[in-house]
């Protein structure tokens, strides 16, 4: 599978922001050309809950908020290869899921799936419920990769970096990315 070119992330109000930062950090390290990052407010404010700061996004990379409609991805026209949401929030898998477009993360999010364009969502949720699991489902059927933040333990992590790493690898290897973020099955 080829590597995606151009990537966009829009990190959402779910729990796991670090998952959104280790996927950037590790993204600019291996050469993805990241088109930009939505943020949401609620990433915003579960960053300073969880991190005691607001998100760490790397220098260079254009930052968009969920309400700029200016965006290049407001359109369909104007859309990167992949798009990656990134810790994802169930809020925003039920818009996306039910066409809701009313903020720059649901519209770009339901472009990439009009024009079959590679859509990574990573639910940071648990338990699920039955309506979570019908939106995974619906975001399934409509070509989306749903990558549940459920890190492995095969590989013996040793530190929560370790396993986020683990998390953030497995979304670049959906992307064609090659990392090592973390020990792959069967290497030695």
């Amino acid at each position: 599978m080829p590597g995606c070119k151009s990537v966009l992330v829009a990190v959402t109000g779910a729990s796991g922001i670090a998952y959104a930062e280790k996927l950037l950090e590790a993204s600019i390290d291996l050469g993805v050309n990241i088109e930009g990052v939505i943020l949401s407010e609620s990433a915003i404010e579960v960053a300073r809950l969880e991190l005691g700061r607001e998100p760490r996004i790397p220098g260079g990379i254009t930052v968009y908020s969920e309400d700029d409609f200016r965006a290049p991805f407001a359109s369909s026209s104007g859309l990167p290869e992949c798009m990656v949401v990134v810790p994802a929030s169930m809020n925003t898998i039920a818009k996306i899921a039910n066409g809701i477009q009313d903020n720059l993360i649901a519209r770009a999010a339901g472009s990439m799936l009009r024009m079959r364009r590679r859509l990574v969502v990573v639910p940071r949720e648990t338990p699920l419920s039955i309506i979570d699991l019908e939106n995974l489902l619906k975001l399934a059927k409509a070509g989306a990769v749903v990558l549940p933040a459920s890190p492995g333990f095969y590989y013996n992590p040793r530190t929560i970096d370790d396993m986020v790493g683990f998390i953030a690898g497995k979304i670049l290897d959906v992307l064609g990315v090659d990392n090592e973020l973390y020990k792959h099955w069967g290497d030695s």
